[in-house]
Formats: C-alpha cells, sequence, structure tokens
C-alpha cells in the first residue's frame, strides 16, 4: 500500500462534526430549520493506539465469574477500593457492565446521558496485525479486500465528497495532533492537502515560523516524475504556510475554560478546544494516545490494577472530562461529538506474563450533548473463547464503519452519495446509509433527511468529467471532454478562497488566464446541476 503524508517534510518545512395540531406543526418546522443549521459541527477522533483491552475496561457482570476464571490475575476486582464501578442497574442482565474503576468521568458522562457505549466494536473479516488493522480502519475496508478502500483514506474520501467546497479555502478540514506522522485516514483520492499535522509545534507561532524560513520555489519546473514530485512539495509548502496563519490566529483568539492535567492526550484536547474557541473552521481532528499494547505489565501485580493500563484509562477518562467541561463553559458542546476507537481488542485469557495479547473485538466510546446516552449491544460471549480458537471473542456486534457512517449522516449532515463515496463495500454491495445506529444521536441533534446535503450528488467523484489542459499553464487552459458539447459555467479560486475570475465558457474552447499570478488555484465547473473541481497550476 502506497503510504503519502498528506504535508510532506520537505526542505523548508514539516506541516506540521399532547399539543393541538398546528402547534406540533409549528415544532416540526422549526425542529427541521434548526436541524439543517449544522455548518459548525465537528468530529473529534480518539485513537488508541496498540489495541486496547476491552475486557478490563467494560467488566461483563453477567458473566463475572467465568471472566475471573479466563483471568485470575489480571481481573477487576468486584470489591475493596479498586473494585469496578457499576454503570447502570436499570440495564438488562446482558448490558450489566463494571466500569474500570479509573472512569470515573465517563460514569459522570453516562449518567448526563452524554455518553454511548458501543459493545464488541469490529469488521468482517478481522485481522490481529497492528499494521494492518490499522490500515484498515484508517481506509475503512472490511478485511476482505483492498477493492473495499486500499490507496486512500476513508475521511480523506469522506472530506473530498461532503466537504469539497471547503477544499480550496483557507484553513485545513482535519487536524492532526498526537503523532509525528500523518494518519493514512486522511488522504485522499485526489485532493491532497486536506489535512494538517501541528504534533510537536507551537501553535501561537505556527505561522511565523512557517513563513520566516524564507526561500523561493523554483522557477523552472521540468516535465518529468521528478519535476512532478518537486511540484508536490513546492504545493504543499504553499498550503501548509496557508493553514498554518489559519491555525495561529484560531489559537491566539481562542482559549480554555476548563483545567487540563499536564498529560499527552489532555494537552492536545486542550489544543482542540482552544482552536475552535478560537475560530477555525476545521471539520475533523484526530488525536492519539499510544501505548494499549498490554502484553506485559497491564497491571502492576496479582490483584493490583495498578500499572500501564490503568494509567492509560485515567490518561483518557481525564483528558475527555476536562475537553467536555472547557466546550460546555464556552458553549459550543453541541457543535462536538467525540468518539474513541482502537485497531482492535484483546484476547479473552490473561498471557501469563500480568498482560493480554491480540484480540479481535473492542468497544467504542461515542460522547457529546448531542449523542443519546446508552449502551448498544450486550456484553460479548465469553463461552465463545477456548482453547480451540486461541481464546479469542471473534463475534462483533457492530461493524466500526456503522459508527462513523451513522454520525456522518445523522450529526454531520452526509448524503447516500457521500457515504457510498467513501465506504467501498464491494463485498455484499450494501450500503452504511441503509446500515446505521439509529439510537446513536439524539433526535433533537438528528439531522432531517430533507437536510442531507452533498456538493456532488450524483458525480463519480473519483473519475473525472473533465480535464484541463495544460495544467500547469502559463497563459491559458481548455475545459476538454469531448462527448460533452454544451456550454459551462466556471469560477476560479485562489487558495485563500476568493474568486479571480469566473465565466461561462464552450467546451476546448481557451479561457485566458494570463493576468492572475503564478501559483496554485482551484477551478469550480457547473454543469448540469453537478459541480466538479480541479486544482490548477499557473507557472512562470
Amino acid at each position: 500500500m502506497k503510504r503519502r503524508n498528506f504535508i510532506k517534510l520537505t526542505t523548508t518545512a514539516s506541516a506540521i462534526s399532547l399539543f393541538p395540531t398546528q402547534i406540533t406543526n409549528a415544532l416540526n418546522i422549526g425542529k427541521k430549520f434548526i436541524n439543517c443549521d449544522i455548518s459548525n459541527r465537528k468530529l473529534v477522533l480518539i485513537y488508541l493506539g496498540g489495541g486496547n483491552d476491552g475486557l478490563n475496561t467494560l467488566i461483563p457482570l453477567n458473566q463475572y465469574d467465568l471472566y475471573s476464571n479466563l483471568r485470575p490475575t489480571i481481573k477487576v476486582s468486584d470489591s475493596g477500593a479498586n473494585s469496578f464501578i457499576n454503570l447502570d442497574t436499570t440495564l438488562n442482565d446482558s448490558q450489566q457492565i463494571g466500569l474500570h474503576p479509573s472512569l470515573t468521568g465517563f460514569k459522570n458522562l453516562y449518567d448526563s446521558g452524554f455518553l454511548r457505549i458501543l459493545q464488541a466494536v469490529g469488521y468482517p473479516s478481522q485481522n490481529k496485525s497492528h499494521f494492518a488493522s490499522t490500515d484498515i480502519y484508517n481506509t475503512g475496508n472490511d478485511g476482505n479486500s483492498w477493492d473495499n478502500g486500499g490507496d486512500s483514506g476513508l475521511i480523506g474520501r469522506f472530506i473530498e465528497s461532503y466537504y469539497y467546497d471547503l477544499v480550496q479555502q483557507s484553513f485545513p478540514i482535519g487536524v492532526e495532533i498526537g503523532s509525528k506522522t500523518g494518519s493514512l485516514g486522511f488522504h485522499g483520492a485526489e485532493e491532497h492537502g486536506l489535512s494538517i499535522n501541528i504534533e510537536g509545534q507551537d501553535a501561537s507561532g505556527f505561522y511565523s515560523v512557517l513563513s520566516g524560513l524564507g526561500g523561493e520555489a523554483p522557477t523552472y519546473i521540468p516535465n518529468s516524475h521528478y519535476g512532478e514530485e518537486l511540484q508536490y512539495i513546492i504545493d504543499n509548502d504553499q498550503i501548509s504556510t496557508l493553514y498554518s496563519e489559519a491555525i495561529s490566529n484560531a489559537f491566539n483568539n481562542g482559549s480554555n475554560s476548563a483545567t487540563y492535567e499536564d498529560s499527552n492526550l489532555s494537552n492536545q484536547l486542550k489544543t482542540v478546544a482552544r482552536l475552535i474557541s478560537g475560530g477555525l473552521e476545521s471539520k475533523v481532528y484526530l488525536v492519539k494516545l499510544n501505548g494499549f499494547d498490554t502484553h506485559f505489565s497491564q497491571v502492576q501485580s496479582a490483584g493490583d490494577l495498578h500499572g500501564d493500563h490503568n494509567n492509560l484509562l485515567t490518561e483518557l477518562n481525564n483528558a475527555i472530562s476536562s475537553f467536555m467541561d472547557d466546550i460546555s463553559s464556552q458553549g459550543f458542546q453541541d457543535d462536538v461529538v467525540g468518539l474513541t476507537f482502537s485497531e482492535f481488542g484483546r484476547k479473552a485469557k490473561e498471557n501469563g506474563n500480568l498482560g493480554t495479547d491480540h484480540g479481535e473485538i473492542a468497544p467504542m466510546f461515542v460522547f457529546g450533548t448531542a449523542i443519546n446516552g446508552g449502551v448498544s449491544g450486550t456484553n460479548p460471549d465469553l463461552t465463545e473463547a477456548s482453547e480451540n480458537n486461541n481464546w479469542q471473542l471473534e463475534t462483533f456486534q457492530f461493524d466500526y464503519r456503522e459508527t462513523l457512517g451513522t454520525l456522518f449522516q445523522d450529526y454531520l449532515g452526509a448524503d447516500d452519495f457521500a457515504l457510498d463515496s467513501t465506504f467501498y463495500n464491494h463485498t455484499d454491495n450494501e450500503s452504511f446509509s441503509q446500515n446505521k445506529i439509529s439510537e446513536l444521536v439524539k433526535d433533537e441533534y438528528s439531522v432531517e433527511e430533507n437536510c442531507y446535503s452533498n456538493t456532488l450528488t450524483n458525480q463519480n467523484l473519483y473519475e473525472k468529467f473533465f480535464r484541463i489542459s495544460p495544467n500547469p499553464f502559463k497563459t491559458e487552459i481548455k475545459i476538454i471532454n469531448p462527448d460533452y458539447h454544451n456550454n459551462i459555467s466556471y469560477t476560479i479560486y485562489d487558495l485563500n478562497g476568493r474568486s479571480v475570475k469566473s465565466g461561462i465558457s464552450a467546451i476546448n474552447k481557451p479561457i485566458v488566464l494570463d493576468d492572475i499570478m503564478n501559483g496554485i488555484y482551484f477551478i469550480k465547473i457547473k454543469f448540469d446541476n453537478r459541480v466538479e473541481s480541479h486544482q490548477i497550476i499557473k507557472a512562470p
């Protein structure tokens, strides 16, 4: 699989979601109007790197004796100071959960109706390799064939299909923190520069650092593979500088209204809250907490829960609690939904080294005021794990793509076409628009079907209808398709989203652009109630 960072490390910089009838009708109209106003919504993804142990995160109380037999050394106790937190005694027996004792903040979110727990999340053909499973999650794959997503990321495809009109704006649609390398998940099939990685950067002075590095791009770009790579670097340097200004301005204009502990994840989410507070219009944020590959020292010693897993869950709990306090006190809590995910889970049986080995299923936590609190699914059936299947829990109850697809449509407002452009499903050809988690988003926040939108409806995104030639160009371009004979309208935007030229043109007729400066532009072509966008470059 081809891996490319969205903002490459270059020679100049690392770019780094019982009333009367009349009253009822009026309320319904108002509800639909409110639900169509979703432009400020954002999604925050929290990646638990390494494979989180679901059974010690959510203890299956209806099978506690079997759980204890499988994990005599590392089990979470049912008594004493370090015993589990009983989540909700009103749930069905098969849903009775004990939260890990470190998750006190998660319990508060659940009691407030802001946390939904999804049990046994996975995908059809599960892979227990870190590298392969991470790629599968990033690309939206089902593990059956890379034709179901392989050379581009699911978030990148979603951005290209749903937020396509924003690609040419002066802010990154995605923001990554927590890893020095960019996530494959943001790698688009067509566009690059969809996200910016600000890991390790001083967000307040990010723009001044990049813009002050100096150096001019080469004036001659050879028509060769080297030239293509050189142009890629030049383009991304320009986009990096542009995005860095938006990052710095938002960070400097924003603030935090909650106290965060000094931990890696807390600092990441603190930055996310401040960027949103400062007006950054980015739609998807990705943060990361590593260390969940707990083969050893998951607990400190037999009967003592202190150890790596406790430390990680404590950091996760505290960071999310502070983040929710922050965005709530600043008043934009309705505009943000968060989601935790991990590439896989752990085996049902402990391994003899105070740890657990690679498993398949793991729980997801979805949180926010827009989320319908509760539990989806039932506790995993521990009798499934045996020596014959290497102590694996293999039955998944929710496909990870169900969760994301539900949030993309019911919270962010994407239409069916956008979902089908995001998730390739050649195995059974089912659309995730027909396979959603209905109880995930509260009714008052769920986007009405008449509000679904997508700028590229009925267009095959990845097979462009028109071709631009020449590109790069010096004085003029032509919009080419030998099988299309109607006039089209076009608008050309610079990287700040300003329109620099527009008009109506016939196909294959020169459009003179000798009056615009050298650089990167986007041309939006409108035809037959469809929209298509291309990046164009004016060369010296």
